[in-house]
């Protein structure tokens, strides 16, 4: 197991208190090799009340664990976020949403493409989606 594959070790890094439902959560995440929304979360976990799945959540954005993105379907989705530090984010990059399955992908080497913002505009956050059709639903099409 990697470093970016160990939950513990993650959020370790992040500063984030590992517990047992933490644990759960931050590996349905990592297995999920993808971003996902609250609703695919819960189903990966049913086990776990959904009130600790968002209170988790929550203290995982807080401390830099994770991205929320928006992809135009349902909501949120999340990703972990495999990057610690607080000025700059290395980790970010382009996303795929699908309009005929409903789900993001990473496209992990796709940098999100930089933008001058105009002067006394500070940027904080970039998010990149594509939207399309997936290579799947393609086939099936």
């Amino acid at each position: 197991m990697t470093h970016f594959e160990d939950p513990v070790a993650l959020m370790q890094e992040h500063d984030v208190k590992p517990t047992a439902n933490r644990i759960l959560i931050l590996k349905a995440l990592l297995q999920a090799g993808r971003p996902l929304s609250m609703t695919e979360i819960e189903t990966a976990l049913e086990s776990v009340d959904k009130s600790i799945i968002s209170r988790t959540l929550s203290a995982f954005r807080e401390h830099r664990l994770l991205h929320a993105l928006s992809d135009g379907g349902e909501g949120v989705r999340y990703e972990v976020c495999h990057c610690a530090e607080q000025e700059e984010d290395s980790d970010r990059h382009v996303h795929f949403h699908c309009r005929m399955c409903g789900r993001t992908f990473c496209l992990e080497d796709t940098p999100v493409p930089a933008v001058a913002c105009p002067e006394g505009f500070r940027s904080e956050n970039a998010e990149f989606t594509i939207h399309g059709v997936c290579p799947s639903c393609r086939r099936k099409a």
